[in-house]
């Protein structure tokens, strides 16, 4: 009987190592889900656009647009989220757009017609390959440069703010760390499987001195909202919350016209905003 149980235990143990070896490799899968085709060009958005190509560090070639929007030398600098592609984000660029600003959207690495595979660290210096693309190559001074970054792209907006300390930071949707978030998703396996990714977005805004607004809805079914709380609750003054009403992925267009006009209020309180300027 004993020998029984003994086994049926081992049995458990196994099966439980191997399961846990098996969600240890799939993390990356779990995490990004890059498509490769592009369904659209800011031109079916009627935008006109720069098509762009940089290096990251790495070497590894990355692919974005420059959208500009005239007489004015502000920038918005877009990370999306770990799903699509830049191509996805139109909806989002001409809500930037109408508010004023230049906007450079690229794609991280493995997605759209970015080269290599996307990994935390790979993503980061993507970022850096973006930043200094707008101030070196395009000459943008870096207080002319607000960081916008929804879901995962928040975590990358923060990292590269807590280095480059932009004129204002915009976080949308996004999550405190990859530990909250998978202790959120699978409270057991996350205490089980060692995470392979961080994205410590709470430790990186602490180290932001630039102006923050966060951006979250309380119906958000992804990322829960206490964890838009935290981050919030983790970033230095100037910081200001916008709470938006419905999903992960629709709320900033069911919070029309409200969300275009809080960010346009903190845009023009922070910085220039042409289009804002100019209206009586």
């Amino acid at each position: 009987m004993k020998s029984k149980m003994l086994g049926s235990v081992l049995i458990s143990i196994l099966v439980l190592c191997l399961f846990g070896g098996w969600m240890y490799f799939q993390q990356p899968s779990m995490i990004f889900f890059p498509v490769r085709d592009l369904s659209a060009t800011p031109a079916d958005w009627g935008l006109q656009y720069e098509d762009v190509t940089l290096k990251s560090a790495d070497g590894t070639h990355l692919h974005g647009w420059y959208i500009p929007y005239a007489e004015t030398d502000r920038v918005l600098l877009f990370f999306h989220g770990n799903a699509g592609n830049m191509s996805h984000r139109g909806e989002s660029v001409e809500i930037f757009h109408r508010l004023g600003l230049n906007i450079f959207i690229f794609d991280y690495r493995g997605y759209g017609q970015s080269e290599g595979k996307p990994s935390e660290s790979g993503i980061y210096a993507d970022a850096r390959a973006a930043w200094h693309y707008l101030t070196d190559t395009k000459g943008i001074k870096k207080e002319n440069i607000t960081l916008f970054g929804r879901s995962l792209g928040g975590a990358v907006a923060a990292k590269l703010a807590a280095e480059v300390q932009p004129g204002t930071l915009i976080l949308e949707s996004t999550f405190s760390s990859a530990k909250e978030m998978a202790n959120t998703v699978l409270p057991v396996m996350s205490h089980l499987v060692p995470l392979r990714f961080e994205f410590k977005t709470v430790e990186y805004i602490k180290q932001v001195s630039s102006p923050v607004l966060i951006v979250h809805s309380p119906d958000d079914e992804i990322i829960p909202y206490r964890l838009g709380e935290n981050v919030f609750q983790a970033a230095n003054e100037p910081k200001s919350f916008l709470k938006l009403q419905g999903d992960h992925n629709g709320g900033f267009l069911m919070s029309q016209p409200g969300y275009e006009q809080a960010l346009g209020k903190f845009l023009l309180t922070h910085g220039y905003n042409k289009r804002l300027a100019d209206e009586p």
